[in-house]
């Protein structure tokens, strides 16, 4: 797949207003879990997404069904997001939404653990201390949670959050790579495919059909995702992961801003200064002189 050259601003704008359309979507979503839980907002969810997505695919695709190639690394991410986002949205329910947003920067400081891991990468020393920073930024965050006193569900959500935020830095790794093989219609149409298949295998025992009154916000969520997966992909082809990978930050602003609209969540300072040592951990290690841009190879 051939792609027109862009600045590296114009990608990197193009990823800033995929993380916000992004970030609304974790706050509508985190109003349907506490609606109707977690595995069936993410089912009907990614259910919608499907059926829009497919209209849209069909209507965009140019030339053959995607190579067996690329329907691996469709299937790969597909799969990882899947329980990614379950864990993620479960825990969102539990934490406050900053909160849990700044958890998941921890993400990039774990995709450097993978690239030594799957691409026997040497870990330099300022990798080191970059994740002892972030580490220590992810125990302020706790301590922010104990001083509020949210109690057992809490931490179990931030927990939660944390093991989303380990499978998502292998979706970072994943990332690029299914940019650079496929447009960005398909890449949100075969993402949705995939997750709505992953759940239904619960289906029969987990799914129940949401009131009528919830089906605005699902289709609302879906849309929210799939405008997102286009524009970060499109974004991703153009640019390498180590210019955009900042753009992931912006998400802690809109977290606070929708967490106090629409859930009066209070923003503690723990919290902030939690989130601003883990971004301080991330961008020290994106100094590195491999950078992560490297990763999508290994799959």
């Amino acid at each position: 797949m051939t792609v027109k050259p862009v600045s590296v601003a114009t990608a990197f704008g193009v990823a800033t207003v995929g993380i916000a359309f992004y970030s609304i979507m974790d706050a509508v979503m985190k109003a349907l879990v506490l609606s109707i839980g977690a595995y069936n907002a993410m089912f009907w969810r990614m259910l919608v997404a499907t059926i829009f997505g497919g209209i849209v695919y069909q209507a965009v695709r140019r030339g053959a069904w995607p190579s067996r190639s690329t329907l691996r690394v469709h299937l790969t991410r597909g799969v990882v997001s899947a329980m990614m986002a379950l864990l993620f949205f479960w825990g969102l329910a539990r934490v406050p939404l900053a909160q849990g947003i700044a958890l998941a920067f921890v993400a990039p400081l774990i995709a450097l653990y993978l690239a030594a891991v799957l691409l026997k990468e040497r870990i330099e020393r300022r990798t080191i201390y970059a994740s002892l920073i972030g580490f220590a930024g992810v125990l302020v965050i706790l301590a922010a949670q104990a001083e509020a006193d949210m109690g057992p569900e809490a931490f179990r959500g931030a927990l939660a959050i944390l093991a989303a935020a380990l499978l998502y830095a292998y979706n970072i790794i994943l990332m690029r790579r299914q940019a650079l093989v496929a447009r960005p219609a398909e890449v949100a149409f075969f993402m949705a495919l995939v997750c709505t298949g992953c759940y239904l295998v619960a289906a029969p025992f987990l799914a129940v059909v949401p009131p009528r009154a919830e089906w605005p916000t699902i289709a609302g969520a879906a849309a929210l995702g799939a405008g997102s997966a286009m524009l970060l992909s499109w974004a991703y082809a153009r640019a390498e992961a180590q210019y955009l990978a900042p753009v992931e930050y912006t998400a802690f602003i809109w977290a606070v801003l929708l967490g106090w609209i629409f859930f009066a969540e209070p923003v503690r300072p723990l919290t902030v200064i939690g989130a601003a040592m883990i971004v301080v951990g991330c961008l020290l290690a994106a100094r590195r002189r491999r950078p992560v841009a490297g990763l999508e190879g290994a799959v």
